[in-house]
C-alpha cells in the first residue's frame, strides 16, 4: 500500500471530500463550502452566458472590427439560416468564419482542457501547485512535438504530432512523479522542484534540437510556437483537440467520486475500495493524452491549470462533480479573453497568448505559495 503524500501546503480541497461532508463556518469563510444545486446551476448558467459573450467578442474584435450583430448574422447564415439577409462583404465573412472562428474555438477548447487537467492533477497528486506547465508535462509534450516537426516524422500521418506530444507529456509526468517520490512520500517542495528541474532539462534539449537543425524556417516557426499561440489552427485540425477535451472531461466526470476519495488520503481511498496505483496510472495516461493534443495544437500555455481550479473551488467547493464542469467553462472564458488581449494590446503586433497567461499566473503562483505558507504557520501554532 502506498503511504500518504506528505505536503506542507494545504490540500486543494477539504478532506474528506468523497460524498459531501459537512463544512464548518470557518471552512466556508475560507471558500471551502459548497453551493447547493440551485447555486451550481446559476454559476454554470452565468459562465455559459459569459462564454457566448466571449466568443462573440473574439469573433468581432481585431484589426478589422465586425459588429456583434453582423457576427451572428454571418454565423447563422453559414449554418443554413436562409432568413438572414447578407449585408456584409465577402472579406468580412472570410475573416469571421475562416480566420477568427477556428482560433476562438481552439481558445475555448484549450482553456477548458487545461483547466480540467490542472484540476485532476491537483487531486491525483494531492498538491495544490500541480499544473501541466509547472510539472514539466507541457515541456515534455513540446519536445515530442518539436522532434516530429523538425525531423519531419510522419509515421502516423496527421496524428504523428499529437502522438509524439502525448508520449512526451506522459514520459515527463512519470519522470517527475518518480523523481519526487522518495520512501513512498512526496512533499510539495520536492514535487515542484522536480518539475522545474525536468522542465528545464527538456527545454534545454528542445533548444538544442532547434539550434542544431539545418531547417531554419521551421526552427523559427517552432520557436514562436513554443511561446503558446492560437493562430495556427484551421477547421481541418480543430476536431482533434475538441475530441480530446470531450473524452478527457467525460472520463473525469465519471471518475469524479474517485478523485474525491483521493483527497482524503491514499489509505482512506484504499479502504473505500479504490485501487490507487491502478487508478492513478490510468488517469496519468488520460491527462497526458489531453495535454499532448492541446500542446500539439497551440503550444505550451502555462498557469491556466493552476489558476482556474483554485478560483472555481472558491465558488462551488471541492466536489469534483461540481468543480470539473465549472473549471471547464471558466477556463474557456479565460483563454478566449487572453487571446483577444494578445491580439489587440500591441496591435498590429501579436503577443503570444502564453506570455499573457504567464504574466497572470506568475503572481498568482506566488500569492498561492504565501497564502498556504501562512495557513501552515497558523496551523502549526494552533
Amino acid at each position: 500500500m502506498d503511504a500518504p503524500v506528505a505536503s506542507p501546503v494545504a490540500s486543494p480541497t477539504p478532506s474528506p471530500a468523497a460524498e459531501g461532508t459537512t463544512t464548518t463556518p470557518s471552512a466556508r469563510r475560507r471558500g471551502d463550502g459548497r453551493v447547493g444545486p440551485a447555486g451550481l446551476a446559476v454559476t454554470l448558467t452565468v459562465l455559459a452566458a459569459l462564454l457566448v459573450v466571449s466568443v462573440t467578442a473574439g469573433l468581432a474584435i481585431g484589426s478589422v472590427s465586425v459588429p456583434p450583430g453582423q457576427v451572428w448574422g454571418i454565423v447563422t447564415h453559414a449554418l443554413g439560416a436562409d432568413w438572414v439577409r447578407p449585408d456584409w462583404s465577402g472579406a468580412r465573412e472570410t475573416i469571421v468564419l475562416d480566420v477568427r472562428a477556428p482560433r476562438v474555438l481552439l481558445g475555448a477548447v484549450a482553456g477548458a482542457g487545461l483547466a480540467v487537467v490542472g484540476t485532476a492533477l491537483q487531486a491525483l497528486i494531492r498538491n495544490p501547485l500541480a499544473e501541466p506547465y509547472l510539472l514539466g508535462v507541457s515541456s515534455g509534450a513540446s519536445l515530442g512535438a518539436v522532434v516530429v516537426i523538425v525531423f519531419g516524422v510522419t509515421l502516423f500521418g496527421a496524428l504523428s504530432l499529437s502522438l509524439a506530444a502525448f508520449a512526451g507529456a506522459l514520459g515527463a509526468l512519470l519522470l517527475v512523479y518518480a523523481t519526487a517520490r522518495t520512501g513512498g512520500r512526496i512533499t510539495s517542495s520536492r514535487l515542484v522542484l522536480s518539475g522545474v528541474a525536468i522542465a528545464a532539462v527538456l527545454t534545454a534539449v528542445l533548444d538544442l534540437v532547434l539550434l542544431t537543425t539545418d531547417r531554419g524556417n521551421e526552427a523559427r516557426t517552432v520557436l514562436a510556437w513554443t511561446l503558446g499561440g492560437l493562430g495556427g489552427v484551421n477547421w481541418a485540425t480543430l476536431w482533434l483537440p475538441s475530441t480530446a477535451l470531450l473524452l478527457g472531461t467525460g472520463t473525469l466526470m465519471v471518475q469524479a467520486r474517485n478523485l474525491n476519495l483521493l483527497l482524503a488520503g491514499e489509505e482512506a481511498a484504499t479502504t473505500m475500495g479504490l485501487d490507487v496505483a491502478r487508478f492513478r496510472a490510468r488517469m496519468f495516461v488520460l491527462l497526458s493524452l489531453v495535454t499532448g493534443v492541446l500542446v500539439a495544437a497551440c503550444g505550451p500555455i502555462g498557469f491556466v491549470g493552476l489558476m482556474l481550479p483554485h478560483t472555481v473551488r472558491l465558488l462551488v467547493g471541492g466536489d469534483h462533480r461540481r468543480v470539473l464542469p465549472t473549471a471547464a467553462l471558466g477556463g474557456a472564458v479565460f483563454l478566449v479573453w487572453a487571446d483577444i488581449a494578445a491580439r489587440v494590446v500591441a496591435a498590429p503586433m501579436e503577443i503570444p497568448v502564453g506570455v499573457l497567461t504567464a504574466l497572470c499566473g506568475g503572481p498568482f503562483f506566488l500569492w498561492l505559495m504565501r497564502r498556504d505558507a501562512r495557513r501552515s504557520a497558523e496551523g502549526g501554532g494552533a
